[in-house]
């Protein structure tokens, strides 16, 4: 292929107004020109790996890529490799049950120290709310803040916080709403963390699958853990959230979305970020919802996820010089990738934030919207 994979890809990015070796912030320069070959063969894991390996690089990745999803850049690539094994896998295989802990080990765990110099101080690994912040801090308080209200949280709730993180929500709500609460994860370090800083307050973090669970909670919250139940698995998730849920409870779940139903993930994401993860759509949703929930409310704020990611980044970029004695230089160059690209995917709209409130059987006298 060679120089054809080379002349194609400079003329298609020439119509996207991105010049090769140019000086404007979205533009590329490529430093090994076996990445014309990779991306035609591998498609995102060739064009994501070859930024890893050092092969490319862009004043301004967000805007470059940005600039790329907004021209569809997929519609005038042959299908690659890396998306036919992703395909193939998602339909033959249901990865997310046989490995379980899989995204835990290999995301979650990678460190406490990445994660508290990347996120705000209550450690929130998910989309900020921005409409009246100008902060990170204030976003994800206003995040969190905001599901208490779309829950009608009220003191003496028990709650269950299902992919719970490092414990920020079920403290904040304990201490801001006198709830008391369970949150379980598949992360190791995130249940230590958590449980090391309950403060006193009614509330545990529990190593633990969702499947596993027992018990019965008067509202149950779910915070960007969808992403990793997989659509194979999708009903039986919601038929057992509904029978921990009690009869007058909500569920609110707050979930990126995809704007088409697929059963696979991004091979570069799946490889690297976050195994076995795929995004659900608003059918894939609605359908394992169906006979057992009333959906009574939809929010979409996918677009302040870009601000959140690019927090993330400036936060991550800030702390390297400390995180650079344990992580190495291609460790970065794929965070940094990661985070700059999924900014620039929540910026095109190609993925959403939402948060649905559902309950059991209908709120009676109707449901109050909270925005």
């Amino acid at each position: 292929m060679g120089e054809r994979s080379k002349s194609y890809i400079t003329n298609l990015l020439g119509t996207y107004d991105i010049a090769l070796g140019g000086e404007r912030p979205f533009d590329i320069v490529v430093h090994n020109d076996r990445l014309f070959d990779r991306v035609m063969l591998e498609g995102t894991l060739g064009l994501g790996e070859a930024y890893m390996d050092g092969w490319w690089d862009s004043p301004a990745l967000d805007q470059a890529i940005h600039t790329l999803l907004v021209h569809n850049i997929k519609a005038n690539l042959p299908v690659d490799v890396g998306l036919i094994w992703s395909v193939i896998r998602g339909k033959i295989l249901n990865l997310q049950r046989l490995r379980v802990r899989e995204v835990g080990e290999k995301h979650y765990d990678i460190g406490n120290d990445l994660y508290s110099a990347m996120l705000d101080k209550r450690m929130i690994y998910s989309c900020g709310y921005w409409r009246n912040a100008d902060n990170l801090d204030a976003a994800q308080e206003a995040k969190l803040d905001l599901i208490c209200r779309k829950a009608g949280l009220e003191p003496g709730m028990k709650i269950l916080d299902i992919g719970s993180g490092w414990g920020g929500f079920l403290k904040f709500a304990a201490e801001r709403y006198g709830v008391e609460g369970v949150g379980i994860t598949i992360s190791k370090e995130q249940a230590a963390y958590a449980n090391a800083h309950r403060d006193g307050l009614p509330i545990e973090t529990r190593l633990q699958d969702y499947m596993s669970l027992e018990g019965n909670f008067d509202r149950i919250i779910s915070i960007g853990m969808f992403e990793h139940v997989g659509y194979k698995n999708y009903r039986t998730y919601m038929q057992k959230v509904r029978s921990l849920l009690a009869d007058d409870g909500l569920f609110v779940l707050h979930s990126i979305g995809g704007n088409r139903t697929q059963s696979h993930g991004d091979p570069w994401s799946e490889k690297y970020i976050f195994p076995n993860g795929m995004l659900p759509s608003q059918r894939q949703i609605a359908a394992a919802s169906e006979g057992l929930f009333v959906m009574e409310d939809w929010h979409n704020f996918g677009a302040d996820y870009d601000k959140t990611l690019m927090a993330w980044h400036d936060n991550f970029e800030a702390a390297w010089p400390v995180l650079s004695q344990q992580y190495d230089e291609r460790f970065r160059r794929m965070w940094r990738y990661y985070l700059l690209s999924f900014a620039a995917t929540f910026r095109a709209r190609y993925v959403q934030l939402w948060q649905v409130v559902f309950s059991p059987k209908g709120q009676a006298g109707g449901y109050t919207s909270v925005r």
